[in-house]
């Protein structure tokens, strides 16, 4: 089999893409033949060694695929051989075959496109996580998202609103504004880019206090952070809950004080270690984002595709942030 693989600390351009053998399933695992790998602002990370996990050289970028069931090991039962399924890796998804433990493996259904499920659970699954489980978002209130043309920024976006939230769109160009808004949002802003002097950085909360309204928002969905995080802070309504998703302009430097004068609540959402302390929750959250797929209301927005030996330029285009939606690459 093929596999893109990370061999030394670098970016997209340090991929390489060599033969292995293939694997084989061992006891209470899946052998997958991969026909798709959702791209993540996390693969930008790992091949850096910039993520919170860091494995072992030489590796796979690729946190999540579909494919077919090719094999599996003793004790599986959930899965058979020949069914179509999607699956959360971590990493080793930008291959064409792989091995992993059958519990991270979720059957779809036939009407499901391969290319839709490796761009559904990473981006659904965090957003979902992170608006119920740890904004607690209710129906009525007010959603703010920031860069919500990108994978994880429109699911919030269509989570936001089957949950019955007023949804507001922030985005760095009006074609992403405009995306989010057909997507669903209710309305949008178009933020400017940095870098912010003091002047700029107060017009940029300004920005945000008149898209919102004097209630400011309930929700606040960061998967920008940089000096957009503050700035989206001072719009925030009493009892507000930020929600710290993602930095790829930069990790912020929050004041402390905001938080008191707000009576708000900075809060991490790490869905990836909260699948592994919680599975139980985790299938739970699985069942519901499929029951909304199947209701039509969500569906990832796959813009690009990529093949497998050009995976290294799938990356590097999401890390430029110019994507819409999602990427994908394919294995054929």
């Amino acid at each position: 089999m093929k596999a893109v693989l990370s061999k030394v600390v670098g970016g997209p351009e340090t991929l390489v893409v060599e033969d292995l053998p293939s694997p084989v399933a061992g006891p209470g695992q899946v052998l997958l033949a991969i026909k798709a790998c959702g791209v993540n602002y996390p693969d930008v990370l790992i091949i850096e060694d910039k993520y919170q996990f860091k494995p072992a050289r030489p590796f796979a970028p690729g946190g999540e695929v579909s494919g077919i069931v090719k094999a599996i090991g003793e004790g599986v039962t959930h899965v058979s051989v020949g069914q179509r399924v999607l699956a959360n890796t971590g990493w080793g998804g930008m291959a064409e075959e792989l091995v992993l433990d059958a519990a991270r493996v979720v059957p779809i259904p036939d009407a499901m496109p391969f290319d839709e499920a490796a761009a559904f659970m990473m981006t659904y699954g965090t957003s979902w996580y992170g608006l119920k489980d740890r904004g607690h978002l209710q129906a009525g209130e007010t959603l703010l998202v920031l860069g919500a043309a990108g994978g994880v920024g429109l699911a919030a976006v269509e989570l936001g609103k089957a949950m019955g939230a007023r949804v507001i769109a922030a985005a760095s160009s009006q074609e992403k504004v405009d995306l989010a808004i057909a997507r669903g949002a209710d309305s949008g802003v178009v933020y400017p880019t940095g870098p912010f002097d003091k002047d700029s950085a107060k017009a940029l909360a300004q920005l945000f206090k008149d898209a919102c309204g004097p209630s400011g928002w309930d929700v606040a969905y960061d998967a920008v952070g940089g000096d957009y995080a503050e700035a989206v802070i001072r719009a925030a309504g009493w009892g507000g809950r930020f929600l710290v998703i993602g930095f790829p302009a930069g990790i912020p430097k929050i004041p402390l004080n905001l938080t008191l004068l707000k009576s708000c609540d900075i809060v991490g959402v790490f869905w990836g270690a909260a699948v592994a302390r919680d599975p139980k929750a985790h299938q739970e959250n699985v069942k519901q984002l499929m029951e909304m797929y199947a209701a039509g209301k969500i569906r990832p927005h796959v813009s690009e595709t990529f093949p497998l030996a050009r995976a290294g330029e799938a990356i590097a285009h999401l890390g430029s942030r110019k994507a819409l939606g999602k990427v994908v690459v394919v294995t054929e």
